[in-house]
């Protein structure tokens, strides 16, 4: 990040991972424009909160001009919640009135979320960033959408875009949303003593990624020199684990049995998804230092000191 420009818009920023991202960014010293739809309280001086809707070119191009890095964190869809429903409001038209005000800012560097586990299928192996993308939901189709916007602009106005795959990410401060995240869920349900639903038999793979590990990337991605053009990079903590053995561990972790109450699966979910996260390594010499337990461990002693 050009150091003479330390100010960076972030867009979703009173989200699970925008929140934490805010706060990182602010501690390390940039100063953040924290844009969301809705107002939101942030404890650092140095990130400051800009609402509004966020789907017209005017609305961004009062603040990117200021700025030498634009964040894009947000999503109002997830793969259970676009299932029959494709979105554009609040998901793509955002997206592209983003764009469009970055064609008057081409210098600024964009770092876009989008999702390993949506983007690529059913995989029997490691998935890597030059996989050809086959999204089942709505929502991944939208990610993958928006990828090519994104490289269509950085194509025509040689603008550096880096392109983040996460998989699922978790950690404190992560809430119990229906749909946002079997950890919290899972979490709340031991919490509370009540059962939780699963959707299909419990032998579906995922990777889990713990919120830290990936703030470390971002904060690198962010002080590099990036090239124009776009660049990709799957984030995974590498341990995949069927969901069955996961709610086991969390079973362990907490003390406590939850009843599982299995549903079908739907038509939205991929049944095994495992990332490599090798591009991110040779690039940013980045490795994930938090193993699942362990952040499984710190995410309950939140919950617990939450309540």
């Amino acid at each position: 990040m050009n150091q003479t420009r330390r100010r960076v818009f972030l867009l979703g920023a009173s989200g699970f991972i925008g929140r934490h991202l805010a706060r990182r960014l602010a501690e390390d010293g940039h100063a953040v424009i924290a844009a969301t739809r809705a107002p939101a309280t942030f404890e650092h001086p140095r990130i400051r909160n800009v609402v509004d809707g966020w789907d017209d070119p005017s609305q961004f191009a009062r603040w990117l001009p200021e700025c030498a890095a634009a964040i894009h964190a947000a999503s109002s869809s997830t793969p259970g919640s676009s299932d029959a429903r494709p979105q554009l409001d609040g998901n793509l038209r955002t997206t592209l009135a983003m764009i469009e005000a970055l064609q008057d800012v081409p210098s600024c560097h964009v770092l876009f979320f989008s999702s390993a586990g949506t983007l690529y299928g059913d995989r029997a192996t490691h998935a890597v960033e030059t996989d050809p993308i086959r999204p089942r939901s709505y929502h991944g189709a939208g990610k993958a959408a928006a990828e090519q916007f994104f490289q269509a602009w950085s194509t025509q106005y040689e603008g550096a875009v880096t392109v983040l795959r996460p998989s699922n990410v978790f950690g404190p401060g992560q809430p119990a949303r229906a749909g946002f995240g079997i950890i919290p869920a899972a979490l709340e349900c031991a919490l509370r003593g009540h059962p939780i639903r699963v959707w299909g038999d419990g032998s579906s793979v995922r990777d889990y990624l713990y919120i830290d590990d990936l703030l470390t990337l971002c904060t690198a991605i962010l002080d590099s020199d990036p090239p124009p053009g776009m660049c990709v990079y799957n984030a995974a903590s590498g341990d995949a684990i069927p969901l069955d053995g996961l709610l086991d561990r969390i079973e362990t972790i907490t003390g406590r049995r939850f009843e599982r109450i299995h549903e079908p699966s739907r038509r939205v979910d991929v049944h095994s998804i495992i990332v490599d996260a090798g591009a991110a390594r040779a690039s940013f010499g980045w490795m994930p230092i938090v193993s699942l337990d362990s952040g499984l461990q710190r995410t309950w002693q939140w919950f617990n000191n939450r309540n």
